[in-house]
């Protein structure tokens, strides 16, 4: 697959990835625990079918020490064993916060709720906005068709 834009060849889309990967950078020194986000990262990624985040934020994750099991079981996370009561409350508001278009009340009250009995304000704050960030991500790399399968560990910071 060939892209359809070369954001790293086009300058607007630079300045624009540029602030993405800053809030990013922020992010990363939050108190929300990054194996947590990078779970986010991967979950929505998923269900976006955006193969280029797929690809980073798997690889990432197995460099930073993630298990090849619970990497393996992120898309049915309900049915495993692995994931921890707090992972479980991330996912759960990953996927409703992903799919606001498929409820009408887009997320309940029960996720928030769920989420808000494992992390306090700040972490809160930190999960909401990696979703929204990963969102962004995939958005932009699904509509110009990144290619994925190349990406090394560590390679945009």
């Amino acid at each position: 697959m060939e892209a359809r834009l070369n954001i790293l060849g086009n300058d607007l889309a630079m300045k624009v990835v540029g602030h993405l990967v800053a809030v990013d950078k922020v992010l990363a020194g939050s108190t929300l625990p990054r194996e947590t986000q990078e779970l986010v990262k991967i979950r929505a990624s998923q269900i976006n079918g955006c193969a280029a985040c797929v690809d980073m934020h798997t690889k990432d994750a197995a460099h930073a020490g993630e298990s090849q099991v619970r990497l393996n079981l992120v898309a049915t996370w309900r049915e495993a064993t692995v994931f921890t009561e707090a992972e479980r409350a991330a996912l759960e508001l990953v996927e409703q916060g992903t799919r606001i278009a498929d409820a009408a009340g887009g997320v309940s009250d029960e996720a928030w709720a769920n989420a808000a009995e494992h992390y306090d304000e700040d972490q809160l704050a930190a999960l909401v906005a990696v979703i929204a960030l990963i969102n962004a991500f995939n958005r932009i790399n699904v509509i110009t068709q990144q290619p994925a399968g190349d990406y090394q560990p560590g390679q945009w910071g």
